[in-house]
């Protein structure tokens, strides 16, 4: 199975994350910090937040979950449209993701989101969208997808309207809806799969 861009994506962002968690500069140049969108145009910002992370157990679960979803989200959408279309999707994922938030925020100068989560949402749901059953492993559980998906879905609305912990989790609900939409605006005809495969469940395959 050829993913190059999964790989490089995964390679670049440890790459990136890993020279920031030692130099404080180019994370605060990285970051997505409101006003430097809003009264200096870094617009690169929008998706230069997605290669850094806050440490190395949030890069390590970003980019395990990439590994394992994203190859097989690559292969499909590269089958299906051209080889374009993966990188475009996850980066355009992670501008969309971050998008209500940095509206909500855009005058906070106290606000900073970083961290892959925002386009690893999209890349996930994308996935259950085309394999709803299978099983993914959470904390070692094995868990149907869709049912990871209810519960993801409710546990980050919930959370987000809760906060205090720190995690963006309006990012990861926004990700998530637009791995779905992209998806199916791409290839319509994915929603009438996801249902014939609703109505069979094969737990794990």
């Amino acid at each position: 199975m050829e993913t190059p861009v999964t790989y490089a994506l995964i390679a670049i962002t440890c790459l990136v994350s890993w020279m920031a968690f030692n130099n404080r500069k180019l994370a605060d140049r990285l970051i997505l910090w409101p006003p430097a969108i809003d009264k200096h145009k870094q617009y690169d910002r929008l998706l230069t937040y997605g290669f850094i992370h806050a440490d190395f157990m949030h890069l390590l679960f970003n980019m395990i979950t990439l590994y394992f979803f994203g190859r097989q989200i690559e292969v499909l959408m590269t089958g299906l449209v051209g080889v374009w279309v993966y990188p475009m999707f996850y980066l355009s994922a992670l501008a969309i993701s971050i998008l209500p938030t940095y509206l909500k925020n855009q005058h906070n100068p106290n606000y900073l989101s970083l961290g892959a989560s925002g386009a690893v949402s999209a890349v996930l749901f994308a996935f259950i969208l085309i394999a709803p059953w299978q099983l993914i492993f959470v904390f070692f559980i094995p868990l149907p997808a869709i049912v990871f998906a209810v519960l993801y879905v409710g546990y980050s609305i919930w959370m987000d309207k809760r906060g205090g912990d720190r995690i963006n989790h309006s990012a990861h609900l926004a990700g998530a809806a637009y791995g779905v939409m992209f998806l199916l605006i791409m290839r319509p005809e994915v929603l009438q799969h996801f249902l014939r495969e609703l109505q069979n469940p094969s737990f794990g395959g």
